[in-house]
């Protein structure tokens, strides 16, 4: 096992409330190496230990200050794919992306992905992503088959969905890392016919038009479904969108150059931010500027575009180190879900961002499906909204916490995978099932080893 131990500071990917851990870069694929770490997670002192991917949780998941923290190191060693079964096994330190330049070429895609391709396997699970696509496919957690969790008294356990070990399989998944350290995960793949995606695009002029295109049972038949919100409009203009909704293309989809190598894939950056600025730049005016440009570059109506995969799913990506753009005090993502029928409480929500005059560069709206069994997952049945907001805002907690009463009360909560700034009390009345993913957190873990800042912030340790 490769390993290398530093004292260094550690933030999530808003760069705010950096905390200084002892870093320690791990490898677990071979039994020689997963033996090594095994030791190494029985020794770690009183202060803990956290597993960390890629950093690209939000806030303060992934580090652990005064404590350890483990970043897996993967790549591809260890993966098997099952073609037949349409299966994966995978690493828990494995990015998606490393993942999916192996798997779409053969002809398969991830069952679930967020906004970014530079998340691990075991970050994937612990956060239970979610997509375009839960209101028909669910979150992550949906498609897993088995996973090898290490926990702290160092033993390796094999988790399933179903059976005897179904309650620590889903306190994992969400547990936020909680439970242990994923080292292997077989989850179910989507067969493809090709790297790209069908895209339908159109301009919805307001809020109440947009619920009536995305509400319960309209998007049923649309795999993959996004709206893009513009916060800064207000009014007649409130809740502006574009909408964008697609599936995968098939063969006959492609133009005959396109069809000539179906499966071609090979996502790049386009551009890198090399350093941060003195000041955020995405500010008011910039903001209101891109708002305008984007909503009217858009659309009215138009189906049937192509459209690669990296572009559809992972746009951002193309920009390496985005973040800085937010200057040195950096962001906030808010996202928070409300149950439908609750359509009053995400319009106050909105009402209250435009009013502020806050700037939010990138802000979606999707619609939840069902929710699975795990008690710390974030989705259920309802509108969900996430949003970047610059962290020297004027009054920004005060908003947030403002926003939080709203989405609180009507039966909301927000997402631990984003969060920065919620509160115990919080996190108590937005996951009514906090104390049996406890118990069974504490049957895994009765020490509470594994711990975050966030943890510490939110009474989960």
């Amino acid at each position: 096992m490769s390993e290398h131990e530093h004292a260094v500071p550690l933030c999530g990917w808003g760069k705010t409330s950096p905390s200084v851990s002892s870093l320690r870069t791990v490898s677990a694929t071979t039994p020689e190496r997963t033996d090594q770490l095994v030791a190494l997670v029985k020794d770690v002192g009183r202060r803990g230990a956290i597993a960390r991917g890629l950093g690209r949780s939000y806030g303060d998941s992934a580090q652990n200050g005064g404590g350890t923290v483990l970043r897996l190191a993967a790549g591809s060693a260890g993966l098997s794919l099952d073609e037949q079964r349409a299966e994966v096994t995978a690493p828990g330190g494995m990015s998606l992306d490393e993942l999916l330049r192996l798997i779409v070429p053969r002809g398969f895609f991830v069952p679930v992905t967020p906004g970014t391709r530079y998340v691990t396997v075991g970050g994937a699970l612990a956060s239970d992503i979610h997509g375009k696509n839960h209101h028909v496919e669910g979150s992550f957690g949906n498609h897993v088959r088995r996973l090898r969790l290490l926990t702290a008294d160092g033993t390796i356990r094999e988790l399933t969905p179903d059976g005897e070990t179904s309650s620590s399989f889903w306190a994992t998944i969400g547990g936020m890392g909680l439970t242990g350290i994923i080292l292997e995960a077989t989850f179910s793949l989507i067969p493809i016919e090709t790297s790209r995606c069908v895209i339908e695009t159109r301009r919805v002029g307001d809020l109440d038009a947009l619920f009536a295109v995305m509400g319960p049972g309209a998007d049923d038949a649309v795999r993959y479904s996004v709206a893009w919100i513009d916060l800064l409009a207000k009014g007649r203009h409130l809740g502006r969108s574009v909408l964008t909704r697609g599936d995968h293309a098939t063969v006959d989809q492609l133009s005959s150059k396109q069809a000539s190598d179906p499966l071609d894939y090979g996502p790049h950056q386009v551009a890198s931010v090399p350093i941060t600025p003195p000041i955020s730049v995405l500010n008011h005016a910039s903001v209101a500027a891109f708002n305008e440009a984007w909503y009217r570059k858009a659309p009215r109506h138009r189906e049937g575009e192509i459209q690669g995969l990296t572009r559809f799913f992972h746009p951002l990506d193309a920009v390496g180190n985005w973040n800085r753009l937010y200057g040195p005090r950096g962001f906030v993502q808010y996202q928070f879900v409300v149950p439908f029928g609750e359509e009053t409480a995400m319009r106050a929500v909105i009402e209250r961002i435009a009013g502020s005059g806050t700037a939010s560069f990138l802000a979606v709206l999707k619609a939840f499906g069902p929710a699975n069994p795990a008690p710390m997952s974030f989705p259920f049945p309802g509108w969900t909204l996430a949003l970047d907001l610059p962290a020297g805002a004027r009054d920004l907690a005060g908003l947030l916490h403002r926003l939080d009463n709203i989405v609180l009360d009507a039966g909301g909560r927000h997402y631990l995978a984003k969060d920065a700034h919620t509160t115990p009390d919080a996190i108590r009345r937005g996951y009514p099932r906090l104390t049996e993913w406890q118990s069974a957190r504490d049957a895994l873990d009765p020490q509470r080893t594994w711990a975050s800042d966030q943890a510490r912030r939110l009474a989960l340790v």
